[in-house]
């Protein structure tokens, strides 16, 4: 139940999507959101949090119950993408891991592949990251000049990638190279390297951002690295982009569920801080303008949250093409970064303080009109449609 709106209920949201949001709020008020300043330090979450996820079955929701996940619909994942924003944090890479990197290893892996990787993958044992950006190459995926030529029964994987999420900790990585470099779009394939030992991976300097300080965001550099022709994603090489775009709307309606749940987030700290905080001996809620401000962040964070549950409905239902998911991906993080930046206003000199959930918030935001495809690229995508 939604703490701004109590009487607003998602169509698509039942009583055991309600229980998990019980259950992620809960772990995630005890785990996640007091660490947040010492992960922000240290630039990476507790390597122990995976486990501890993974324990509470927050990392296989939506994925097969025969590797130990829960085999629900695309709403779980939303569910804690929005209780992780609710609970201001800025570091778990969780989104990389479970509704993405996750179901790229579930569709396209070999039988073999999923027994091997599933259960660690969904327990915690095994941290995900999906190396696609380079230098040099952002949203042109054709660019990519990642190379992975084969050698008997192994690849040999060449180049290097850039902000890889999860990259500290991961043990397992989804690579986008090109098998056939003449062929475009047709020569670029998903690989899978397990990183452990493994000679020719390596991992460069933690990328310092302008939020989302906790997150282990790193470059990641291949050097003829050798991974087993049986790590391809799909039965047959080339299939890289199609497998990209067949789950990129999944991966934009996570991130705008995120950009819901941070829009609500900063709205209900603006309007706690309004009533405690005295400004002319009365608190700054009985101001008229803050009121006035106050009430338009809250139409504001409804108009997202109906937009964003709309598209996960079409989504349950089968029915959520590109033009759709671009379109809850671009107004969410819009309006989210709108929202987040007047709620700073209402705190005046202290949300420009670290030490307070908003500011950390205003630094974070901004990246979701950034990546999972820019808002430019949505633009492009949904204009397609008309």
């Amino acid at each position: 139940m939604s703490v701004l709106f109590p009487e607003y209920h998602a169509g698509w949201e039942t009583e055991h999507h309600r229980e998990l949001r019980t259950l992620a709020a809960e772990f995630f008020r005890k785990e996640v959101t007091p660490n947040q300043e010492r992960w922000a330090a240290r630039n990476q979450v507790d390597r122990e949090l995976w486990n501890k996820a993974g324990e509470v079955g927050l990392l296989g929701v939506d994925l097969p119950a025969e590797f130990g996940g829960a085999g629900g619909d695309f709403g779980l994942c939303a569910v804690i993408a929005e209780e992780l924003a609710l609970a201001h944090d800025c570091a778990f890479g969780w989104l990389v891991h479970s509704p993405i990197a996750a179901h790229y290893i579930d569709s396209y892996a070999d039988a073999e592949r999923r027994r091997r990787w599933m259960p660690g993958v969904i327990n915690g044992d095994l941290v995900l990251a999906v190396a696609m950006t380079e230098p040099e190459a952002g949203s042109d995926l054709q660019a990519l000049r990642t190379t992975a030529v084969r050698d008997g029964d192994h690849y040999v994987i060449n180049g290097s990638k850039t902000f890889i999420s999860n990259a500290t900790h991961c043990d397992l990585v989804v690579i986008a190279a090109k098998t056939d470099p003449g062929q475009g779009a047709a020569g670029l394939s998903l690989i899978v390297a397990e990183t452990r030992n493994l000679p020719g991976f390596e991992r460069g300097r933690v990328l310092e951002k302008i939020g989302q300080h906790g997150q282990d965001t790193r470059d990641l550099f291949f050097s003829d690295m050798r991974v087993p022709v049986s790590s391809l994603l799909g039965a047959r090489e080339g299939r890289g982009f199609y497998q990209l775009m067949e789950q990129l709307p999944r991966e934009r309606l996570i991130i705008a569920s995120v950009c819901a749940g941070m829009a609500e987030a900063a709205a209900l700290e603006a309007i706690r801080y309004a009533k405690h905080r005295e400004a002319f001996d009365r608190p700054l809620i009985r101001f008229q303008h803050i009121r006035f401000e106050l009430a338009e962040l809250k139409a504001e964070v409804l108009g997202i949250k109906a937009l964003v549950d709309h598209c996960i409905q079409r989504y349950i239902d089968g029915e959520c093409d590109q033009a759709t998911a671009s379109i809850a991906k671009l107004q969410a993080a819009d309006r989210a970064v709108a929202v987040v930046d007047r709620a700073v206003q209402i705190f005046g000199g202290y949300g420009y303080m670290v030490e307070y959930p908003i500011a950390r918030m205003y630094a974070a935001a901004r990246v979701n009109k950034i990546y999972g495809g820019t808002s430019e690229i949505m633009k492009e995508i949904i204009s397609r449609s008309l």
